[in-house]
């Protein structure tokens, strides 16, 4: 069967096999989850001295964790000695034991083969038996260091932050699209977790896109009218969506009781922004709210998606305070999106299907082809 080769109108999408190969998920892995700033927690998850997380990052075990002084630290999650798990390895219990392991006191990381301990930056503080052993110099034993950075109370971390791409610039238009939005300042008033049968590259192109809006989204249409129009190719984000007449939010009424942010412009009380911070973060904002979707790719066709629902404390504070409206509205949506990102992994699994198209009112989602290409150059997964 002939296959139609392009034109102005359509143009070819990524290979199949992007979407579909343990290959192809692989170099993602090799190519662009370690090696890109990958977000992997908000700022308030680590809330003290010793707070920590153990984080799975393309297959890497990261140890995240709030110093003394504030700061945040980033290591790879293993002891320089012989390479035993510092935190939470999780096989203890099976032998019916506890080791005396991971962040100890809030002030040290302790490794329970040997004893040796550092501090929460990473530093060897003690090394049992070697403290005096002609040569040993405990600073070239420190931590394997993972980079970290914030932006928005988002924390992001890089596996190889000798060679990383520079944080500002990577968040730059962001931050100047939505300087207005307290986004440091707002906390999680609600968290929901989805499991995704769909590769992660489509469901940021379908973030990409409003082409499907009208057959998939009826109801957000109701609050969005626009999206109806030429699939949104002519939406102006920058200046932020409005809303059908009286609606300000994104809720089924298009209503809240919720005051809006605090900085915000006339036009943003009463409409909504989107960004896509590659690879694994989709953020919308309304003038009360902000939903923020961090994907975590497990394999080609399978992506956890952890959905926050974020608010102002002074509204969290207030008696009565109930996020339902938002929460259940965007969770209609959501599970839209992940149905029909779900068909297309399925259904370009087809032998006939080699790649897909995109059309002119999808010229958005085409910045995943370029940010791919981008980053894996010749590279052709199988």
């Amino acid at each position: 069967m002939s296959q139609p080769q392009g034109d102005a109108t359509m143009e070819r999408s990524l290979d199949s096999a992007a979407y579909l190969t343990p290959e192809a998920f692989a170099l993602d892995k090799e190519t662009i989850f370690a090696r890109e700033w990958f977000c992997a927690a908000r700022e308030e998850d680590l809330p003290e001295a010793g707070s920590h997380l153990v984080l799975d990052v393309a297959g890497e075990n990261v140890l995240l964790v709030r110093g003394r002084d504030g700061a945040l630290h980033a290591h790879y999650n293993v002891c320089r000695h012989r390479g035993a798990r510092l935190c939470d390895a999780g096989n203890d219990a099976r032998w019916g034991v506890t080791l005396d392991a991971g962040v100890i006191a809030r002030n040290m990381i302790r490794c329970p083969y040997h004893g040796w301990s550092y501090g929460l930056d990473g530093r060897l503080l003690a090394a049992p038996h070697l403290q005096d052993a002609p040569g040993f110099n405990k600073a070239d034993y420190a931590l394997y260091p993972v980079g970290v950075s914030t932006w928005g109370g988002f924390v992001f971390v890089n596996l190889k932050p000798d060679t990383a791409p520079d944080f500002a610039a990577g968040v730059a238009t962001a931050s100047r699209r939505l300087a207005n939005y307290p986004l440091a300042d707002l906390r999680t008033g609600h968290t929901i977790r989805y499991e995704v049968a769909a590769n992660w590259k489509i469901v940021l192109e379908n973030y990409n896109e409003c082409y499907h809006c009208p057959a998939v989204h009826p109801e957000l249409c109701d609050v969005v009218p626009a999206f109806r129009e030429r699939g949104g190719i002519d939406l102006d984000w920058e200046a932020g969506i409005p809303h059908r007449p009286g609606a300000v939010t994104y809720t089924a009424s298009g209503t809240t009781t919720r005051a809006p942010f605090p900085g915000l412009s006339e036009e943003e009380k009463v409409r909504h922004k989107g960004e896509l911070l590659y690879p694994n973060v989709m953020l919308s904002v309304s003038m009360d709210h902000a939903a923020a979707f961090v994907l975590w790719p497990v394999a080609a066709d399978r992506t956890v998606i952890e959905c926050r629902f974020l608010f102002h404390p002074d509204e969290m504070a207030r008696a009565g305070f109930d996020p339902s409206d938002a929460v259940d509205f965007w969770d209609l949506v959501n599970r839209q999106d992940w149905a029909v990102c779900e068909r297309v992994q399925s259904g370009i699994a087809a032998g006939v299907h080699t790649h897909g198209y995109y059309s002119p009112i999808e010229d958005y989602s085409l910045d995943i082809r370029r940010y791919v290409a981008d980053r894996q150059g010749g590279h052709r997964p199988g």
